[in-house]
This record gives C-alpha cells, sequence and structure tokens, in this order.
C-alpha cells in the first residue's frame, strides 16, 4: 500500500495536518478517560516549562481527556525552611518533619506551589473557559493518612530499630468524589493536588508526591499515570530506555539491582499503581516539550510503560 503522505505537496499547514490526522486515533482512546499526573522536579523551578505544561494539560482537558495533576515541592521546601531559619534533621537521607517543619511544607505546598500552577492553568485556559482548582489532600478528606512507619538495620548489632520521622505520612484511604465532581462538571476544571494529607485525629501529614498520584490514581482507575520526572525514563542493565515492561519485569529490575537509587521508589509506585487498577503508567522526560502529548497521541511515546 502506498503512503498517501508521500509526495504530499509542501504547503503551509500540511504537516500539521497530518500530524492531526495521525493523533485522531490516540485522542478517540483517551476520549472522556482520566490521566493522573504527577509534576515536579526541575520542570517545576523554570517558568517557561512550566507554563508549556500548563497549556499542554489545558489541551488535554480540551480534547476530551480529564488531566488530574498531583505536584511535588521538595527544592522549594528546603529553600523555604532555610530562610525561615528552620534547620531540617536527617535519617538516613530522610528528612523528619517535626512541627515547625511542617507548618513550612504546607505553606509551600498548599499556598505557593499550588496556586502558581493554577494560575499557570487558569491563564493558558484562559480563552477556552479551562480553569484549574487548587486542592490538598485536606480537603473534603481527599486523602486520609497514616504515620510513615521506617526501620533500619544497626550495622553493628543487626538489631532493626524504628525510625521516627515525624509528620510524615502513606495514604490510607483516598476518597475521590471532590475529585468526581470536578472532573464530570459541565465546566472544565483540572483538580491540581498538594501533597499534605491529615490523619484520623485530624494531625496534617506530608506526603511524597508520588505516592500520592499513585494513590489518587488507583482510586479514580485512571487511564493512564504520567511520572513527570527529570529522566527520559528506566534504563536497562545494557543502558538503554526500556520502552515497555511488565509489572513482573519491574519487580524484576528492582531485586536484580538494574534499577538503582531514585528510580527504585518510582518503579515500586507504579506497580503498586497498576496493582490498584490503573491501566498504565509511563515514567518519562516532563522537561521534554510536550512530552505528555507525544506518550499520549503519538505511536512512539516519550518514556517507559509499566503495565500488567
Amino acid at each position: 500500500m502506498t503512503d498517501p503522505y508521500a509526495e504530499s505537496p509542501d504547503e503551509p499547514g500540511w504537516a500539521t495536518a497530518k500530524t492531526l490526522a495521525e493523533a485522531l486515533p490516540y485522542i478517540q482512546i483517551y476520549d472522556r478517560e482520566t490521566v493522573v499526573i504527577k509534576y515536579g522536579g526541575h520542570a517545576m523551578g523554570e517558568e517557561a516549562v512550566a507554563r508549556l505544561f500548563a497549556a499542554d494539560s489545558v489541551l488535554l482537558k480540551l480534547l476530551g481527556v480529564h488531566p488530574v495533576v498531583i505536584h511535588g515541592g521538595g527544592p522549594q521546601i528546603s529553600r523555604m525552611l532555610e530562610k525561615a531559619g528552620v534547620k531540617s534533621t536527617f535519617v538516613d537521607g530522610l528528612r523528619v518533619t517535626d512541627e515547625a517543619t511542617m507548618e513550612v511544607a504546607e505553606m509551600v505546598l498548599s499556598g505557593a506551589i499550588n496556586k502558581e500552577i493554577v494560575n499557570y492553568i487558569n491563564q493558558a485556559g484562559a480563552e477556552a473557559d479551562v480553569r484549574g482548582v487548587g486542592l490538598s489532600g485536606k480537603d473534603a478528606r481527599l486523602i486520609t493518612v497514616e504515620k510513615t512507619k521506617k526501620s533500619r538495620r544497626d550495622p553493628d548489632s543487626n538489631i532493626e530499630h524504628i525510625v521516627d520521622l515525624g509528620f510524615v505520612g502513606d495514604p490510607k484511604r483516598v476518597d475521590p468524589q471532590i475529585l468526581e465532581a470536578l472532573i464530570y462538571a459541565n465546566h472544565d476544571y483540572i483538580p491540581v493536588i498538594a501533597p499534605i494529607g491529615v490523619s484520623e485525629e485530624g494531625d496534617t501529614y506530608n506526603i511524597n508526591a508520588d505516592t500520592v498520584a499513585g494513590a489518587v490514581a488507583g482510586a479514580l482507575k485512571a487511564k493512564r499515570m504520567l511520572l513527570l520526572t527529570d529522566v527520559a525514563g528506566v534504563l536497562g542493565a545494557d543502558g538503554e530506555l526500556v520502552r515497555q515492561m511488565t509489572v513482573v519485569e519491574a519487580k524484576r529490575m528492582i531485586a536484580d539491582g538494574v534499577a538503582t537509587g531514585g528510580m527504585i521508589p518510582k518503579l515500586e509506585t507504579a506497580i503498586a499503581a497498576v496493582e490498584a487498577g490503573v491501566e498504565a503508567v509511563v515514567i518519562l522526560d516532563g522537561r521534554r516539550p510536550h512530552a505528555m502529548l507525544t506518550e499520549l497521541f503519538t505511536e512512539h511515546g516519550a518514556g517507559t510503560l509499566v503495565r500488567a
């Protein structure tokens, strides 16, 4: 069969029309489907990249996709703690979140960062009336947490000790009612969630943003979860990008030591999300222009896809 585009006229707009035609089958696949996006890393610190992310999120909504954004903010919290003169304590590389640290973390995450992302989305979607809505896990009992339990083994005695990280929590329960109300409203809302939750006793906890994204995606039974990071995806033992893997293969990469460092918790989040009902999770480089659109609407993809 001949390629109908092989001898296409070199006219303005022709390449755009070809791109739209090729994207149409994928647009239909994601029509009225939920895509949960973990947004963080270096992209959050660069205004131009952040504005491009907001514009692409608005475009997803206009194409019939329901994006739900969860953001991080570790570097911003560290800078604000330094400004406020709050000294941080670390155990095995993990920050201990005391009351003073928790107060700053909530101010930065639920305040400055969350509202900045919402503002960018509102600006990008102004003409189309697409609106960002800022939330944290405390709103409408969205995320109920339990205190994170960590342990470490003493190298001398080989005895395990419990590590108290303070107000650091893990999602115990996600109630997606508020998100479903926004997603399926007559208006085009994009929820933007700060990774803050509340315990049964009413205490506020900081939560790892990747973990929040996985828990929210599972509760919404999302079609896709996109983990935007600062690497191209998961690299195999040969150093090449792995385009697709199953949950079993992802677990094997962790067990065999092929996945290392910060990629381990990302793979663990992907595994947990798929096992909770998400069709697939993609780990991709959020710094690349239009990475989300490339992943969702082209045959090439843009990172590593983890599926059941």
